[in-house]
């Protein structure tokens, strides 16, 4: 079988500051003409170094040694003008977060028209014509009126698409896909995987797929390498690495699902919170005097109850309204009808009425590095809120801090540390202390697992168990991982476009769904430990 890209003894250093860190230690592996080889392991392996690396796009701080030949060609070393030839004509990229990807000044058809009249010449109705072919292709409706689309206007599976119709332009041989569905939702995701695994098979590409997601592995690879701190451990053929994993650390990563069901409720849990027919609509204005027109109608009658050691488990795609949800129920923004929390309708009261409640009703947020401020210290972001509410007598803010750290899983020790200096899944721990500091009754739970690796989110979800059932809180549980919401989630409703469409025991919804929409989500969150498509 003909090897399109070789990869042999890969060694990756950065300097910085005077000090070498070694990213990638001789790692060594191979793609095949029209093979998958998936690139596996948890975040800081060196999976998207060692992509990079292949076409030198890694920076001046980055020392290469080693060997990448593309089709018998040595890479490494190779002339700018070489590398600029290859890049996106024979070796292209798609990257996990396409909003941080796209020009967010240029319309869809300038960013794809640049890849067309760079490698190929093509210009006007040429150009415009391979455009309209590419969207068709890559699937996007009525792709004639999206041409002069920016990339805020499109939904994240758009832009997705956006994504690899670029990096189909010029029919390339090999296709680097990083983390491409990771920040997607369920159906989305599907969709996206599916179009790949078409689009390689009609394109007679091959593909070099990395992700921490080994569901997706299972299900999109022929071959996969296992990575753990810039080496591969384990590599081989999907059913095989799958069905009798040698390493332990693959075991781990195979076994990293959360696990278990929530636990029953005590008899006579007290209720927590509870809306009636909720509402939040936007109005949308015209005009010079900004007349009303219409709504948008971001939620549109939520009708839900929560007692006392509860999850409530929110799911559906993005835009149904999750979110917007989450944030009228702890009154950040503005809603028609009844919240009651703890007995008292918090409906139409001010900032100032409102503080007594807020201590008591907190939140985590799906991307612990953007809700955590960079300037301050861990023992003062968690400290915060005890600034606003204060302490009891005899208690001190250190001793405080010190404890909630201890209770989710970090050192007290490192209280005067920065958030920059914390790996993800200990940043998100962070958030959680924040919120748990102030020992509240009702926690909003806003993606909080959705950016982090399997076999963190197994020990987040964990976390999350365990101090629920040491304080009796109270979860409102917004995901559309419907693994985690599974393991976590007493209740479920699903949402889509504003409305819910479906409510009840979690059990229920997961064993017996009773809507088209819900078995559509079902479907696509669970089908990724089928068989290969």
């Amino acid at each position: 079988m003909t090897q399109i890209l070789e990869v042999k003894d890969l060694r990756i250093r950065f300097r910085q500051d005077g000090r070498t860190t070694e990213a990638v230690k001789g790692v060594s592996f191979s793609v095949a003409h029209g093979e998958t080889v998936a690139l596996v392991g948890e975040s800081g392996s060196g999976k998207s170094v060692t992509a990079l690396s292949t076409v030198s796009l890694l920076g001046d701080a980055a020392e290469v040694d080693g060997s990448v030949t593309y089709r018998g060609e040595e890479l490494v070393g190779a002339s700018e003008a070489r590398l600029r030839k290859v890049r996106g004509n024979d070796i292209s990229f798609i990257f996990q977060e396409p909003m941080t990807s796209l020009n967010p000044l240029h319309t869809i058809e300038r960013q794809l028209g640049e890849s067309l009249a760079l490698h190929q010449g093509l210009q006007g109705p040429k150009a415009r014509a391979r455009i309209l072919e590419l969207m068709e292709k890559v699937g996007i409706r009525d792709a004639e009126s999206r041409l002069g689309a920016y990339p805020h206007q499109l939904s994240g599976g758009q832009r997705q698409r956006v994504m690899i119709a670029m990096a189909l332009a010029n029919g390339p041989d090999l296709l680097i896909a990083d983390e491409p569905t990771t920040a997607l939702d369920v159906t989305i995701q599907a969709q996206i995987l599916d179009l790949l695994a078409d689009l390689k098979r009609a394109e007679g590409m091959s593909m070099l797929f990395i992700t921490h997601d080994l569901g997706i592995v299972r299900r999109f690879a022929d071959r996969v390498c296992v990575m753990k701190s810039g080496e591969i451990v384990e590599q081989g053929p999907v059913a095989e690495i799958f069905g009798n994993p040698q390493h332990p650390y693959t075991q781990k990563l195979l076994a990293a699902e959360p696990q278990g069901r929530p636990d029953p409720l005590p008899t006579g849990a007290p209720e927590i919170l509870r809306t009636d027919a909720l509402r939040i609509w936007f109005p949308i204005t015209r005009g010079f005097l900004r007349r009303t027109v219409g709504h948008v109608k971001a939620v549109n009658g939520a009708t839900l109850s929560l007692r006392a050691g509860e999850t409530l488990g929110v799911v559906g795609e993005s835009g149904s309204g999750k979110t917007t949800l989450g944030l009228a129920i702890l009154r950040l923004i503005q809603s028609d009808g009844p919240v009651v929390f703890m007995g008292r309708d918090l409906q139409g009261l001010g900032s100032k009425a409102m503080r007594p409640f807020r201590k008591d009703m907190q939140i985590v947020f799906q991307d612990p590095f953007g809700s955590l401020s960079p300037r301050m210290t861990v023992g003062e972001i968690i400290a915060e809120g005890l600034g606003v509410h204060g302490t009891a007598p005899g208690e001190k803010p250190d001793d405080l801090v010190a404890r909630i750290m201890t209770e989710v899983g970090l050192d007290p020790a490192m209280m005067s540390r920065y958030p920059h200096e914390f790996s993800g899944g200990q940043r998100q721990r962070i958030a959680i202390a924040r919120a748990m500091i102030l020992r509240p009754k009702l926690v909003v739970l806003d993606e909080p697992t959705s950016a982090l690796d399997m076999t963190v989110q197994v020990q987040i979800v964990d976390l999350l168990r365990d101090l629920q059932r040491k304080y009796g809180l109270a979860y409102l549980f917004i995901s559309h991982d419907l693994r985690v919401v599974r393991a976590l989630a007493h209740k479920v409703i699903v949402m889509r476009a504003g409305d819910v469409v479906e409510a009840g025991e979690g059990a229920q919804i997961f064993e017996a769904p009773q809507t088209d929409y819900t078995r559509a989500l079902m479907a696509a969150a669970f089908q990724m430990k089928a068989e290969p498509v």
